[in-house]
């Protein structure tokens, strides 16, 4: 009888363009020290800048317990009363 692996479970983060990169920084470690991987997702260029500046924030907090990160790009689809937006999705993961 095979098994199937356990699903990792996710965690997602909102991010907007005033997120303080080290609190996201720190949420992001905490959550993959935990055993939770990450999506980030952002839409527009101050929100998409904050995400990339917390990963390597987040990458010093877990490299002290042995864990580097890798991250995947994608892009996603929202509704809002605008209209439909793009945003970037990065989804973290220890390793």
């Amino acid at each position: 009888m095979q098994t199937q692996p356990d699903a990792v479970s996710e965690k997602e983060f909102r991010v907007k363009s005033t997120t303080p990169p080290p609190e996201l920084g720190s949420a992001i470690a905490h959550a993959i020290k935990a055993g939770h991987q990450v999506v980030l997702k952002a839409v527009g260029a101050g929100a998409i800048n904050q995400s990339v500046k917390a990963i390597p924030i987040a990458q010093s907090f877990v490299s002290s317990f042995g864990t580097s990160l890798t991250e995947e790009i994608t892009f996603f689809r929202s509704k809002s009363p605008e209209g439909e937006l793009l945003g970037i999705a990065i989804r973290v993961m220890g390793s």
